[in-house]
């Protein structure tokens, strides 16, 4: 039986592979993108539809596929485990990209660097989680540990939780950060009081607190910047 929801049967200028070759792939919607991806469709829908079937999901939008499991994309129709794992896959790689441009990790001297270096793996994570960044006396980055990984609405962490891996790797500076899944990047009552505590804790060890910041969606909050550290 002839399947009239193939791409193949579809007009040409309309096929996203010859839409690619011809115009480039800024010509192409967000579901023509992951079409070409998912390659290929079911009986019932081709590769176009089910990429939209993904998209006007949940958020809407490409950031489903942060948010959704690989589980999760399998509950599509046409989504087998090896198309899920290649959409999680293209979903990692934009991670990375973006942090492609630091070479050597995010400079203590730019706070947008840094808020910017972590901005897209922290932004897409449903869960508070806390994130401390060392620095050596030369301002050169050391790496990052996860402090801790909480709830929607909260992350508690000890001062001690970031001194100890700070002394650990020589670390001169630190910096923390923590993600806001709502999105809204303005600190909480709660989060002045534990920056407060972790700069006097930090600073009776000798260490320095470079910053505090808040990742939103797109945004970020930094208390070196408001001047709540000086």
């Amino acid at each position: 039986m002839k399947n009239d929801y193939a791409l193949k049967n579809m007009p040409v200028s309309e096929r996203p592979y010859e839409k690619f070759v011809k115009y480039g792939c800024e010509s192409l919607s967000d579901a023509e993108l992951l079409a070409i991806i998912i390659k290929t469709g079911t009986n019932r829908k081709n590769s176009i539809d089910i990429a939209r079937d993904i998209l006007n999901d949940g958020q809407q939008n490409l950031l489903n596929l942060y948010d959704y499991s690989y589980e999760q994309l399998m509950e599509f129709e046409g989504i087998g485990e090896v198309k899920a794992i290649q959409l999680k896959t293209i979903a990692e790689l934009s991670r990375r990209i973006s942090r492609a441009q630091y070479t050597y990790g995010p400079r203590l001297t730019s706070i947008s660097d840094i808020a910017n270096y972590y901005m897209e793996s922290m932004r897409h994570t449903k869960d508070e989680c806390v994130i401390a960044a060392f620095f050596d006396s030369k301002l050169q980055f050391l790496g990052d540990k996860t402090i801790a990984i909480g709830s929607l609405n909260c992350a508690y962490f000890e001062p001690r939780a970031v001194i100890g891996p700070a002394i650990a790797c020589n670390a001169c500076t630190v910096v923390v950060l923590h993600n806001h899944p709502s999105g809204d990047s303005n600190p909480s009552e709660a989060d002045m009081r534990i920056t407060q505590r972790l700069a006097e804790a930090i600073n009776l060890m000798g260490l320095s607190l470079g910053d505090h910041i808040i990742i939103g969606d797109k945004q970020y909050y930094s208390f070196k910047e408001n001047h709540f550290i000086t």
